[in-house]
Parts: structure tokens; sequence; C-alpha cells
């Protein structure tokens, strides 16, 4: 194995979520699995500005800069990378407005992070939905 095999691989992502509490998933095309919204963050990009260019891109979102709230940063294995680990940083966006899917993502979906058990998920999608679920419970 190399050292390049090694490195995470580092990307931006949000949690996206509705007034509902619903958080919104993408799906790629070309893949079956459901995750945050976000991607690769470029080189000289920021994790921010890597952010919102991927839901201006991917979703059609125009989020403006001091609305994201960042949340850490979150390691899981890459979904459709074998091999490979994903290092997020992860943000939570709120937003009214409705998404479309564009570019590479096939298909969006708002879901109840409690209530995934039926969705194929990526690892970090499937311990960040747990973990809000988890909150959500707590807070019950």
């Amino acid at each position: 194995m190399t050292d390049t095999a090694l490195a995470p691989i580092h990307i931006a992502a949000a949690v996206l979520m509705r007034a509902d509490g619903q958080t919104l998933l993408v799906r790629k095309r070309g893949t079956d699995a459901f995750m945050q919204p976000g991607g690769k963050i470029g080189p000289g990009e920021t994790a921010l500005a890597a952010l919102l260019r991927e839901l201006r891109e991917e979703l059609g979102l125009a989020i403006p800069a001091d609305q994201p709230r960042y949340l850490g940063r979150f390691t899981a294995p890459a979904a459709h990378e074998p091999g490979f680990m994903v290092a997020a940083d992860l943000f939570r966006v709120e937003t009214s407005e409705t998404p479309e899917a564009a570019a590479e993502i096939a298909e969006i979906i708002w879901v109840d992070p409690a209530h995934t058990a039926d969705l194929k998920l990526a690892p970090l999608t499937r311990d960040i939905c747990a973990t809000m679920a988890s909150c959500t419970a707590d807070e019950a």
C-alpha cells in the first residue's frame, strides 16, 4: 500500500436541515448510497468555500457565508473509494429553499434522521444520522 492510499479524502459536507427536523441526503450518479451533500475541497480552498460551492453546483442553493455552523471534523470509511477514509469538515446548514438535483446528483431525499434503517447510507452518513437521532431522543 502506498502513502497515497493512507491519506484521507478531505471533504466538506452539510447537515442540511429544514424547520421540520428533516435532513437532506443525496445520491450521486452511478452510486447506490445516500450521503450528506458536499464534496472534495480544492487546492487553496477553505472547507467553507468548498461547501458553499458544492451546495450551489449540486443543489442550486445560494447559502450566505455566515450561515453554516461548523460542527467539527469527522472520519469514516469512504463510501465509494474502497480502502480510503474520508475526513469531513461538517457544517450544519438550515434552509427553507427547495434544492434541485444538479451536476453529479442523481437523487435527493429529505429524511428523519431517526428513520433511515431502510436506506443504504454512506458510513459517515450512517454515523451522523445515528448521532442526530440520539440527540433528538435525548431532548424528548
